[in-house]
């Protein structure tokens, strides 16, 4: 009798000191992305104190000071979180929905659909600003994902992983032939995707940030909804139909809050790498495989990522800087080598 009573106020013991150490990662994430934060409005080519980056916020006064915090490094400090952000908790949405811990932003075709849509706004509509094709890039995102869910939806094994990244693998080839075809006929339209594809933070201004910011907060909003479905789809359909899911209505639900994440991140930062795909495994790695957990944990964690490579390209060739889409890469590729690494020793 007592080993009975003992057993689940062992389990209950177990629970609680998991959820204590799942809430101290959270706040530890939460820190790292303050400091990111901290660091993005002081660190650059004009180095700032504490006390004039607080200044410049709370009281500006006009000088060199504020100018700087409040013109150019908030604008593309607001940014760096939505779209770190965004890219983190969509890449845990499609490595779940597809059950592949290789999945990233890029595997529903989503991005070339993004890069379509500068292009075309670009090329035949003309258009010469970020704020302006920011949001043809975001309607090429969002289509892409759409019709990658309804192709995949019309299978005979319905939108299961492996028809999802076929889909979007193939979607995402046709869809970036176009791009080159068009950039190869018309060397305007070229230049003016460069600066975009390269993939960063710097020279956008607070009303990208604006635009994009309904997308990346309904992106949320759906990503909450499903998180418990993720974990039951983890366990395979039918066990998670067994516990009274709809996984239908999860993986369309998942798979929208992706388009909408990676649509507005993408278009207004271009196709920052690893970032989507480096995060949750670290999130993973260090809360385990609770969709809650890991999906908030991701959305601090990758903002500081960006953030982080947002500073360091500016710091390490002064007086220019190198964009945050070339270090994310630099970063995350042997941070992903060291993750996958330590998963393959804990596994055997």
């Amino acid at each position: 009798m007592t080993a009975l009573v003992s057993q689940p106020a062992a389990a209950g013991h177990r629970s609680g000191a998991r959820s204590g150490r799942r809430f101290a990662v959270a706040l530890a994430a939460a820190v790292v992305l303050l400091v990111a934060v901290l660091a993005s409005f002081a660190l650059g080519s004009r180095p700032l104190t504490v006390d004039q980056v607080w200044h410049a916020l709370v009281s500006p006064d006009g000088g060199e000071a504020s100018t700087i915090v409040r013109e150019l490094r908030m604008p593309r400090t607001a940014l760096g979180l939505a779209v770190g952000l965004a890219l983190a908790v969509a890449g845990v949405l499609f490595q779940a929905l597809t059950r592949n811990p290789l999945a990233e932003p890029r595997i529903l075709g989503i991005s070339a659909g993004a890069s379509f849509g500068v292009v075309l706004a670009i090329s035949v509509f003309g258009v010469g600003t970020l704020a302006g094709y920011v949001w043809f890039g975001i309607g090429g995102a969002v289509l892409a994902g759409l019709l990658v869910l309804a192709v995949a939806a019309r299978a005979r094994e319905g939108a299961s992983p492996v028809t999802l990244a076929l889909v979007g693998a193939a979607l995402d080839a046709s869809l970036a032939s176009v791009v080159y075809a068009l950039l190869s006929i018309d060397a305007r339209t070229f230049e003016e995707y460069r600066f975009w594809v390269v993939g960063g933070l710097a020279g956008r201004d607070i009303s990208v940030a604006a635009q994009v910011l309904p997308f990346v907060l309904a992106g949320l909003v759906l990503a909450a909804l499903v998180a418990r479905g993720l974990d039951a789809l983890a366990l395979g359909d039918d066990v998670a139909r067994g516990l009274g899911h709809r996984i239908g209505l999860v993986r369309v639900g998942g798979g929208a809050a992706g388009v909408l994440l990676t649509g507005a991140a993408v278009a207004a930062a271009g196709p920052i790498a690893f970032v989507g795909l480096a995060v949750p495994h670290l999130a993973r790695a260090l809360v385990g495989a609770d969709h809650r957990w890991t999906l908030t944990v991701s959305a601090l964690l990758g903002p500081a990522l960006l953030l982080g490579a947002d500073v360091v390209g500016r710091l390490v060739a002064p007086p220019g800087e190198i964009p945050a889409g070339i270090v994310t890469a630099l970063i995350g590729a042997p941070l992903l080598a060291v993750l996958v690494r330590r998963a393959r020793l804990v596994t055997t």
